[in-house]
C-alpha cells in the first residue's frame, strides 16, 4: 500500500512528519510511505540510510494556516498538500494524511481528489477518546458549518461502515447530538434528522447528550460541523483546564508534593487515556479516495497513529465499502 504524507503541513512539520516516516517505515516495511515536500528540506531530516520504502515527492510550496482555503488549493497548485492529493487522484497512492489547513484540506478533497457520487457534503470523522478505551466516532467535526437531515444520514451510513470496517465493530451504535434524549427535542435540523435516522438501515439509539459522549453511549455521533466543531474543542480545553489545575494544586505544598510522586503513575495513566495522540488520523468520509486529516499539532506519535488508522482503513478497502453503499451495489 502507498500512503503519500503532507511533510509541510502542521505545526511540527516536517520534522514530526520525517521521524514518523521512519518508525512506520520500520515497523510495516510493506507499505510505500511518499513524504511530499522540498526535497532539500527533508532528505537531510531522512539522512544517508533512509529506508527504501520511504520516497521524496517534490512539492515547493506550503499551504498554511492564515491561507484561504480554497483560493490556496486553486492558486498553490505546487503545494505539498495538494501535490499529495494528486498523487491520490492520479491513481499513486492509496490515500494521504495532512496535519495541515483543515479548510484547505476539504479543499483539496473536493476540488484536487473528487466527491464521492451520491454524497453531498463529505464530513470530517474524528476519534473521542473515551472513558472505557474504546473511543467514540463523531462526525461531522468541522469540514461543513451547516448541515441538512439527509447530510446527518449519510454521515451516520459512511461513520457505520468505517466503524466496522477499521475497528471491527459489528451493528455500531449510532447516536444524534442533541440537547436532549427525548425524541422531541431540539431545533428543526435534529427533529427531522431523528425521523430518518430511525428510517436508515443502521443501528439508531437516538438522542445523546454532550454530557455524555466520554461515557460512550453510541459509537457513531452525527452532527452538523459547526456543533460538533464546539463539541470537540470544548472537550479538548475542558481536559487541558483539568490537568493545568491538578498540576498546580499537587505542587502547591510539599506535602501534594509528596503525593504527586505516588500519584504520579496514576495520572500518567489518565492522561494517556485521554491522549489525542492514539486517535489521531480523521478521515474525509464522502471524498473519492481516503484522504485523512491529523491535528494541526500533530507529533510524531500522533502522526504514526494517523499512518497506522490509514493503513486499517486502505486494508479494509473502506472507500470501495462507501462506494458500493452509495451506489446500490
Amino acid at each position: 500500500m502507498r500512503i503519500a504524507i503532507d511533510a509541510m503541513g502542521g505545526d511540527n512539520a516536517p520534522h514530526a512528519q520525517v521521524e514518523s516516516a521512519l518508525s512506520a517505515a520500520a515497523e510495516w516495511p510493506d507499505t510505500h510511505l511518499i513524504l511530499v515536500g522540498d526535497p532539500e528540506v527533508l532528505q537531510p531530516l531522512l539522512g544517508p540510510k533512509a529506508p527504501s520504502s520511504i520516497t521524496i515527492e517534490s512539492a515547493l510550496e506550503v499551504i498554511g494556516s492564515e491561507d484561504e482555503p480554497v483560493k490556496a488549493v486553486r492558486r498553490k497548485t505546487d503545494s505539498s498538500m495538494v501535490v499529495a492529493g494528486r498523487l491520490v487522484k492520479e491513481g499513486k497512492a492509496d490515500a494521504m494524511i495532512s496535519a495541515g489547513n483543515t479548510g484547505a484540506l476539504m479543499a483539496t478533497g473536493l476540488l484536487v481528489v473528487g466527491r464521492l457520487k451520491g454524497i453531498e457534503r463529505p464530513g470530517l470523522a474524528a476519534i473521542f477518546p473515551t472513558l472505557d478505551n474504546v473511543g467514540i466516532l463523531a462526525l461531522d467535526m468541522g469540514a461543513n458549518m451547516d448541515a441538512k437531515p439527509e447530510h446527518l444520514v449519510q454521515y451516520a451510513l459512511m461513520g457505520s461502515l468505517y466503524r466496522n470496517k477499521v475497528h471491527g465493530i459489528r451493528e455500531p451504535r449510532v447516536g444524534l447530538l442533541n440537547v436532549g434524549t427525548e425524541a422531541s427535542k431540539g431545533n428543526e435540523l435534529t427533529k427531522t434528522a431523528f425521523e430518518m435516522l430511525e428510517q436508515a438501515p443502521i443501528n439508531f439509539v437516538g438522542n445523546v447528550e454532550s454530557r455524555d459522549v466520554l461515557e460512550r453511549p453510541c459509537d457513531i455521533l452525527v452532527c452538523d460541523g459547526f456543533s460538533g466543531n464546539i463539541m470537540l474543542k470544548s472537550i479538548e480545553g475542558a481536559a487541558s483546564a483539568i490537568f493545568t489545575l491538578l498540576r498546580g494544586e499537587l505542587m502547591s505544598t510539599f506535602t501534594s508534593k509528596l503525593a504527586a510522586g505516588m500519584l504520579k503513575p496514576s495520572f500518567r495513566r489518565v492522561r494517556d487515556k485521554m491522549d489525542y495522540n492514539e486517535y489521531n488520523g480523521a478521515p474525509l468520509l464522502g471524498i473519492n479516495g481516503l484522504v485523512v486529516k491529523g491535528h494541526g499539532s500533530s507529533d510524531a506519535k500522533a502522526m504514526k497513529t494517523a499512518i497506522r488508522q490509514t493503513r486499517t482503513a486502505i486494508g479494509n478497502r473502506l472507500i470501495a465499502a462507501i462506494v458500493d453503499e452509495f451506489s446500490g451495489k
